[in-house]
C-alpha cells in the first residue's frame, strides 16, 4: 500500500494513500477534526452510517467506535488533514471560560459541509506539511487549534457539549453494550474500558451475562449478522466482511463456512 502519513506536530497530520481500499475499526483518544483534500470515506458506527467526499469537514468524537474504510476516488488519493483536538488542549482553552456542558451519552459525528471559515484554517497548515528541517513552532500550532476550536463554537451552539465534556467511560450496561457494538473488531481492552471496567472485570461480567466467552460470542454475532446482511439485503461477500468485523474475505468466508456449512458466496448467490 503506498501510505504516507506526515505530522507537523502530534497533533496535525495530514495522510494520503493511493491503494484501492484501507479499512480501519479505532477508537479515538481524542476528537478529530477532519478535512478531505480528495478521496471518499465510510465511516460505519453501530446508529448510523456517514460517507463523506471531497471538501467536507467533520468532526469524530472521542470514545467512539467506528470502522472507516477509506478510498481513492476520481483517479486521486485519498488525502486529508486531520487535527487531533486533544483533552489537554481542551481543558486549557476551556479553563478560560465558565462553560457547563450537558451530559451527551453517545456524541455524534458532526458535519461542517464545506464551510469557509473551518476550510481555510485547515488549509494553511498545508504548506507545512513540505517544510523539510524547520520544526513546526508550538506557539503557531496551538494558535492553529485554538482557532479551530473557536470556529467550532461559532458554527454549532451546542459543541460545548462534546468539547467540554472530560468525564471517562463510567460503567454502563455490559449487555446493552456488546449488543449495540460487537461488529467493531476492537481488542477486548477496548470493550472493557469503553464499559468502565478492568479487563478482569469485563471477562467476569460478561461470561455472568452471555455465558460464553467474548471471542466465542463476538464471532457468532458477527456471523449471524453477515449472514443477514447477504440473504435478506442481497449484500455481496466483500463488502459484508468489511461492516462485519473480520480481517480478510478469506478468513471470513472460512469462519462463515466452519460455522454454517457453506460459504458466503454460496448463499449470496441464492445457493440456499
Amino acid at each position: 500500500m503506498d501510505y504516507q502519513l506526515k505530522y507537523i506536530t502530534p497533533d496535525i497530520k495530514l495522510s494520503s494513500y493511493e491503494d484501492k481500499l484501507f479499512k480501519t475499526e479505532v477508537v479515538f483518544d481524542h476528537h478529530m477534526l477532519v478535512w478531505f483534500i480528495s478521496g471518499e470515506t465510510k465511516i460505519i458506527q453501530a446508529d448510523e452510517s456517514h460517507v463523506f467526499r471531497q471538501g467536507d469537514i467533520f468532526l469524530i468524537p472521542r470514545n467512539q467506535l467506528a470502522t472507516i474504510i477509506n478510498y481513492p476516488k476520481d483517479g486521486l488519493p485519498h488525502k486529508s488533514v486531520v487535527m487531533h483536538l486533544s483533552t489537554d488542549r481542551l481543558r486549557d482553552f476551556y479553563a478560560k471560560l465558565d462553560v457547563k456542558p450537558k451530559v451527551v451519552s453517545t456524541p455524534k459525528i458532526v458535519r461542517f459541509g464545506n464551510h469557509p471559515l473551518l476550510k481555510s484554517c485547515l488549509a494553511s497548515l498545508i504548506p507545512y506539511f513540505d517544510m523539510q528541517e524547520e520544526a513546526f513552532p508550538e506557539n503557531i500550532a496551538s494558535l492553529k487549534i485554538t482557532e479551530a476550536i473557536s470556529i467550532l463554537r461559532t458554527l454549532d451552539m451546542g459543541i460545548d457539549d462534546v468539547l467540554a465534556n472530560f468525564e471517562e467511560p463510567h460503567k454502563i450496561d455490559l449487555a446493552t453494550f456488546m449488543e449495540r457494538n460487537f461488529m467493531f473488531n476492537m481488542p477486548l481492552e477496548k470493550f472493557s474500558y469503553l464499559t468502565g471496567r478492568s479487563l478482569t472485570t469485563f471477562k467476569r461480567d460478561f461470561h455472568k451475562v452471555f455465558h460464553t466467552t467474548p471471542q466465542r460470542w463476538l464471532t457468532q454475532k458477527r456471523l449471524e449478522l453477515a449472514h443477514y446482511q447477504l440473504s435478506k439485503n442481497n449484500r455481496k461477500p466483500v463488502e459484508v466482511y468489511l461492516e462485519t468485523g473480520f480481517e480478510n474475505l478469506s478468513h471470513f468466508s472460512f469462519a462463515f463456512k466452519r460455522h454454517f456449512g457453506y460459504t458466503p458466496t454460496t448463499l449470496a448467490e441464492g445457493g440456499r
